[in-house]
């Protein structure tokens, strides 16, 4: 199943092309002075909100020169996303500012060429992504990808001042705030604390577990370091390639906490039957890439089922309520238990 976004419904119609910044653009990545392009465009499937177009063509060059070229054009639309309501421009912003010097040569994100901003609409140009991505990402892969990412979010933490420099990231509050919003008046809510819950009785107790308990880890959360979190750190937005990793899609990016990220793809649309071996390999993994500078209690000691019922509890919850099929209730039910098998 693909994955279904909350906000789906706000995703924007494809955006006519600005040509002359498609030229200007295409010169940056080429390297040399570009007269005329031509070219096709099509769409890409993802994650973003916005308008994401591959571009490919060729260039002539003032040389005389004709030079093949493919590109990436992103738009994002103006909208308020719920407790973060400038995350439609923060790549733009981040584009802006000094985080591309916290790249490393084994995890970055892609290139940018160009970025456009008005008052309700951001485009960014950059490099297409190449590499293994998505479902055919082996689980080697993901240990490579998230030792990458716990070294990057080590150098972020060893290098907070320029983080702090940036004002468009957001800030550590984001997955309670995202929790909070299942409140007693939310269907949701009520269907966990009714009798007539489908879920087994354990699974049950585990989600009113957490949702009682949630002030008081939250709290012990907040004694971790701070580092940077992608948070949307799933197998579509990671590419892999020759022992390096990209990373598309920061437009969450902000402070969080050790292990926020590897909650997310080790609970994001992992097959089902998965989610314990995901986790026996990639916590491992994450440890060794941000404990080469950076000092974090032991392993079993990071809340790490807690954080996965915080983000996904509810969202599989939601999947046993309104899935359209028996089988993919059953799968949200099923991976309920995989977190409560966890450690």
């Amino acid at each position: 199943m693909s994955k279904q976004h909350p906000f789906d419904s706000l995703k924007t119609s494809p955006v006519p092309m600005d040509k002359d910044a498609l030229r200007q653009v295409t010169g940056k990545l080429l390297g040399v002075p570009v007269l005329h392009i031509d070219y096709d465009a099509k769409p890409l499937h993802g994650g973003t909100l916005g308008d994401v177009q591959l571009i490919e063509g060729n260039a002539r060059t003032t040389s005389g020169e004709t030079l093949a070229f493919r590109l990436v054009q992103k738009t994002q639309r103006q909208w308020l996303r719920p407790g973060d309501p400038q995350s439609w421009r923060r790549e733009y912003d981040l584009f802006q500012s000094d985080f591309h010097t916290l790249w490393t040569d084994t995890f970055k994100s892609p290139a940018i060429y160009g970025a456009q901003k008005s008052e309700t609409e951001t485009r960014l140009y950059m490099a297409y992504a190449e590499g293994t991505s998505g479902a055919t990402l082996t689980l080697d892969d993901l240990a490579l990808a998230t030792q990458a990412l716990g070294r990057f979010q080590a150098r972020c933490h060893a290098q907070a001042s320029t983080l702090q420099s940036i004002p468009c990231l957001s800030d550590a509050g984001a997955m309670r705030r995202d929790f909070a919003q299942w409140t007693p008046d939310t269907a949701e809510y009520k269907y966990l604390h009714s009798a007539g819950c489908a879920l087994p009785p354990q699974l049950k107790h585990m989600l009113l577990d957490i949702q009682q308990n949630a002030d008081a880890v939250f709290s012990g959360m907040a004694r971790l370091p701070q580092v940077l979190c992608h948070r949307d750190y799933w197998t579509e937005n990671i590419f892999v390639a020759g022992g390096r990793v990209i990373a598309i899609d920061w437009d969450c990016a902000g402070w969080g906490v050790p292990g926020e990220d590897l909650a997310s793809l080790i609970a994001d649309e992992t097959p089902d039957g998965q989610i314990g071996a995901y986790a026996k390999r990639l916590l491992p993994a994450y440890y060794k890439g941000i404990g080469e500078s950076l000092r974090l209690p032991p392993m079993e000691m990071l809340p790490l089922r807690q954080m996965i019922l915080f983000k996904f509890g509810y969202r599989l919850l939601q999947q046993l309520m309104y899935a359209p099929s028996q089988a993919l209730k059953d799968s949200a039910v099923q991976k309920l238990a995989e977190i409560n098998a966890l450690p």
